[in-house]
């Protein structure tokens, strides 16, 4: 690392050098979704032999840390304060699980209370830790993009799940491989090679050349498509949940990194 942390503390245990590791992380306001997915995607990790790392914080971290210990794994997070302080108070039983089978880790000396400075710092050693990141929620200025950005310099394996607005920036910019279940999860550990895209089904082909002039609202794809309102939106809500377009903030449609490639 550029910067390594002078000293760790640790309540619990070092993670095991000869085992590999994944780096979960997200947003802490995590939709109930993403939160679920977290957790499904650490236990598989876990029956692959990894162990989980993230950073103990609400949301996707500890969804991440609650799937690694209910799948009987070992997991570890970097804290932004003392390993002795519970942050936030609800971890207490969180956290001495996470000491029982793995650690708590700190470059903060015990009885260091949180601080918002602390938690970007704390990050690189979450990318650090792991062969391999995974983003599963992210909002475009984030601590979890913060993390895959320091993951990339340090030249880690970087996924991320679609569907969120930092995310789906890593993927539409090729830095993240998609991941979007346990499967595919499964296959990228492997090691094997994300399958090439398919090209759109031909219903989507003039929906997919009309962003081609860049995103667009659902009103303005109406017009650029000369469709009713009513039609655009279905046709949109197909192509979406199909993965051939991607919701941006504001509203906005753009094409999918799947769309982009297979054309």
């Amino acid at each position: 690392m550029p910067s390594p942390a002078r000293v760790l503390w640790v309540r619990g245990r070092l993670p095991d050098p000869t085992q590999p590791a994944l780096s979960i992380v997200g947003a802490r306001a995590g939709t109930v979704g993403g939160c679920r997915l977290a957790a499904e995607l650490a236990g598989a990790a876990v029956c692959r032999g990894y162990a989980i790392v993230s950073g103990g914080a609400l949301g996707i971290d500890a969804a991440a840390h609650r799937g690694a210990l209910e799948s009987g794994g070992a997991t570890f997070a970097v804290l932004g304060c003392g390993v002795d302080i519970v942050y936030p108070d609800r971890h207490a039983t969180l956290f001495t699980n996470i000491a029982a089978t793995g650690g708590l880790l700190s470059e903060y000396p015990p009885g260091t209370p949180p601080r918002g400075g602390h938690f970007p710092v704390r990050n690189r050693i979450v990318a650090a830790l792991a062969e391999t990141v995974l983003v599963v929620e992210a909002k475009l200025a984030s601590g979890a993009l913060v993390t895959a950005r320091l993951a990339s310099k340090l030249g880690r394996r970087l996924y991320a799940v679609p569907g969120s607005a930092g995310t789906d920036g890593l993927i539409a910019a090729g830095q993240a491989r998609i991941v979007r279940d346990a499967a595919e999860l499964g296959r990228a550990l492997a090691g094997e090679a994300a399958p090439a895209p398919a090209a759109p089904p031909p219903r989507f082909g003039k929906l997919v050349v009309a962003l081609d002039r860049g995103e667009a609202g659902a009103a303005e794809l109406g017009r650029r498509l000369a469709l009713a309102l009513p039609a655009t939106l279905a046709l949109i809500a197909e192509a979406e949940l199909g993965g051939w377009i991607v919701r941006r903030p504001g509203g906005l449609y753009g094409i999918s990194r799947e769309a982009v490639h297979a054309n």
